[in-house]
């Protein structure tokens, strides 16, 4: 986790419940340094809003081209958003 542009996206993904269910091999190779980020968000069109912004968020905090709108997080509740503030001082700070 001392990548800058990893470090983020893990913590999300070891700390949100939701995400943590698909940091699996299925969707992420550490070694090659690797999302499957479309079969992510493939999987995520069905979620609520809160869920799918804390997956884009975390997948642009690995790379930049995946757009979120930081507006998104008025869906989110105070542990989502704390979950958040870490994760942007982790990939930014």
């Amino acid at each position: 986790m001392k990548d800058r542009y990893w470090s983020g996206t893990l913590y999300l993904f070891l700390n949100n419940p939701k995400l943590n269910r698909y940091l699996t091999i299925q969707y992420f190779n550490l070694e090659e340094g690797t999302i499957q980020a479309a079969a992510l968000k493939k999987l995520a069109k069905p979620w609520a809003e809160s869920e799918k912004f804390m997956l884009n968020l975390a997948l642009h905090m690995y790379n930049e081209q995946h757009k979120v709108n930081l507006s998104d997080m008025d869906h989110l509740d105070f542990n989502n958003k704390q979950l958040v503030f870490e994760a942007l001082r982790l990939r930014f700070g």
